[in-house]
């Protein structure tokens, strides 16, 4: 008889324990506030924060992950530095890649033309006017990458579709073609 009581006693305490159980809302959590974090909206007040307001500028200096700094200016004078001392980091291998070729299909083509004598689709169809063709002007690696990266003229800057890396795939493409023309 004590054994029934016992079995009793014991399942009647297991069904007691698992009936407090709720797994959608568990009983303790450690450091609650790391879970529940204080929204802040970016333009409400805050006495706490400098200039009494949530959105915050970056410090100065900062520069967004992933960015390189570029450190010729968008001038004539930054573009004659860079047409005289910009070399290419690009190693033989890349060269040789294709990958060169293909961005200049994709982004320049439409103007410049396939053999980069100024005379692309946009060009015949008069959207654009005056597109140089590479053979008449005197250009380096580093002016290619500069006007890819600030433009020039009616060309207007390449920066964010094209990485630093890819800008320089297409200026050594760029120069393969004047070779050619």
């Amino acid at each position: 008889m004590k054994r029934i009581y016992k079995i009793t006693l014991l399942v009647g305490i297991t069904i007691l324990v698992s009936s407090c159980h709720n797994n959608s809302a568990p009983n303790y959590q450690y450091f609650p506030n790391m879970y529940e974090s204080v929204g802040y909206e970016p333009y409400a007040e805050a006495k706490v924060f400098k200039g009494g307001k949530e959105g915050q500028l970056p410090v100065e200096g900062t520069i967004n992950r992933g960015f390189e700094p570029y450190e010729y200016e968008n001038s004539t004078a930054g573009y004659e530095l860079a047409k005289a001392n910009l070399k290419s980091p690009l190693t033989e291998a890349d060269r040789n890649s294709g990958k060169g070729k293909e961005l200049f299909e994709i982004y320049c083509i439409s103007c410049h033309g396939a053999a980069g004598n100024g005379k692309g689709k946009l060009v015949e169809r008069e959207k654009f006017l005056g597109v140089p063709s590479y053979k008449d002007r005197v250009i380096t690696e580093g002016s290619i990458f500069h006007v890819e990266t600030y433009g020039l003229n009616a060309m207007g800057s390449h920066a964010n579709q094209l990485s630093a890396h890819e800008r320089w795939l297409v200026a050594d493409y760029v120069l393969k073609l004047k070779s050619q023309l």
